[in-house]
């Protein structure tokens, strides 16, 4: 077979090949905390999706949440959507009100977009969408917290699935810095007050004003008819849309888990989570996560009573609970109030107790 050479200028080098995608779970298929949560408005958090943070102030509005819900268009490669139901209006918008669908993203997976240097890339968000109602205009903005600078763009949502295409100038201000903490947010503004709506957009990239941070946006609590789906969110170097990029379920989990994991299976009973070993009346346990964390992660476990001592002494219950030497890759899990043997190698594992959990959490 004759060798067969691609010419040079055929070849899209603004475009990496593999890992085009700055997001991750970008189709929220995957939701290790709750695939649906109520009520949500009150305060800013973390609540379904993985990777994925709704930010809200100062509002009446409340929304219900559910990810990896079965809708998503066959042009998007993807099967799954983020839906968004409005359960409380709030049509008396205070200025200081919000209501932000983001993603924090990692200084060290921008550095190829070399921000701040004569040779900064284009950006290029795409993603598809639909109300269930009426029709929207939201914004997307993306905000440069190393050097306090944004960008934003409008776009139009109706009550048909249609793919949403934004691209963003180069911003030679201003780079990013090359760590693990929070350097770059892609914010879909979905309500706001006249602090964040009362300018002009920021539509090239400048010092931040709250006023033009989502001007010209629509309100998503002004019925609890609104219902939004979202789905193959994808930002990418260059000033070309292309296809979502499909991972395996296996690469998603793990980005997600570098964030966030979550020990405890449904439904999975004496499930075991650590190795260690005993005195009479103690144990000590290394707890080691299936992907090493971005930072020092929190650690917290609910319903702690349901994790036990077994050796082969048999089972045993404690009755303190003391996480330490909580490092990027495990931690270590005391128990106290047992009763074994001193020089015992022993498992630590849970009982029946679906509700009992270790959460891990090193979220930017």
């Amino acid at each position: 077979m004759a060798n067969t050479t691609v010419p040079a200028e055929l070849i899209n080098t603004a475009t990496p090949l593999g890992r085009r995608n700055i997001l991750i779970n970008g189709d929220y298929g995957i939701y290790q905390r709750a695939q649906q949560v109520t009520g949500i408005g009150a305060s800013s958090g973390y609540f379904t999706a993985d990777r994925w943070h709704i930010d809200t102030g100062d509002s009446a509005g409340r929304l219900t949440a559910t990810a990896g819900t079965e809708a998503a268009p066959a042009e998007s490669n993807v099967t799954t959507s983020l839906k968004l139901d409005c359960t409380t209006a709030d049509t008396s918008i205070a200025a200081t009100e919000y209501l932000i669908l983001n993603q924090k993203i990692e200084g060290q997976n921008v550095q190829h977009i070399k921000k701040g240097t004569s040779g900064a890339k284009q950006l290029t968000a795409s993603f598809w969408v639909k109300s269930e109602t009426t029709s929207h205009t939201f914004v997307v903005e993306l905000y440069d917290v190393d050097n306090t600078r944004h960008v934003a763009k409008t776009f139009a949502v109706t009550s048909s699935w249609s793919k949403i295409e934004l691209t963003f100038p180069a911003d030679t201000t201003g780079a990013f810095g090359n760590d693990a903490n929070n350097s770059l947010v892609m914010n879909i503004w979905l309500h706001a007050g006249s602090n964040y709506t009362s300018g002009t957009l920021a539509s090239t990239w400048a010092s931040v004003t709250a006023a033009n941070r989502a001007a010209g946006i629509n309100s998503f609590y002004s019925s609890t008819s609104n219902e939004l789906y979202i789905t193959a969110v994808q930002l990418e170097v260059g000033d070309v849309a292309t296809e979502f990029e499909i991972l395996s379920i296996g690469e998603k989990d793990a980005l997600c888990k570098r964030y966030y994991e979550v020990k405890g299976k449904s439904g999975v009973a004496y499930e075991r989570f650590g190795v260690g070993w005993t005195t009479s009346n103690s144990g000590s346990f290394a707890v080691f996560y299936e992907v090493e964390k971005r930072g020092i992660p929190s650690v917290s476990i609910s319903d702690v009573g349901h994790f036990n001592v077994y050796t082969t002494n048999g089972v045993t219950t404690g009755t303190g609970y003391a996480v330490t030497d909580v490092a990027t890759n495990s931690y270590n899990q005391n128990i106290t109030g047992i009763s074994s043997t001193a020089g015992f190698g022993a498992l630590l594992i849970r009982d029946a107790s679906d509700a009992a959990r270790i959460k891990i959490d090193a979220e930017l």
